[in-house]
């Protein structure tokens, strides 16, 4: 029951990042959503050094990844809005900035997901 509570907190903490970070960052004058390029690089950044903490060092407790991997990482990042933006660039005509898009989403992700693990094992 308690991982159930940790995954709902730490989703509704992540929810409100994800909802500020986005607020912050996306406005109708740029073509890129970079609210949700935002929080999916940072996402994988954090997914890294959580994996390595808590699954490789155990550094954190066993509850922090439920905490934190399922429940904040999981509201925080967000992949359905991600799509949802790519085919609407797509659907309005705006190609190269849903293919630059896709293409900085994917290779900003993983780079940040790798830097976040690298880093995190030379602490």
């Amino acid at each position: 029951m308690i991982h159930w509570l940790l995954v709902a907190l730490g989703g509704a903490v992540g929810a409100m990042g994800r909802y500020w970070v986005s607020g912050v960052l996306n406005n109708a004058e740029n073509k890129l959503p970079l609210g949700t390029l935002t929080v999916n690089v940072l996402g994988s950044f954090l997914m890294g050094v959580c994996f390595v903490l808590v699954l490789e060092r155990a550094k954190l407790s066993p509850e922090m990844r439920p905490l934190l991997m399922t429940g904040f990482m999981g509201a925080f990042t967000t992949f359905s809005t991600f799509s949802l933006e790519a085919v609407a660039l797509i659907q309005e005509g705006h190609i190269m900035s849903a293919l630059i898009y896709i293409s900085l989403s994917l290779l900003l992700c993983l780079a940040a997901l790798y830097v976040g693990l690298a880093l995190t094992r030379l602490i």
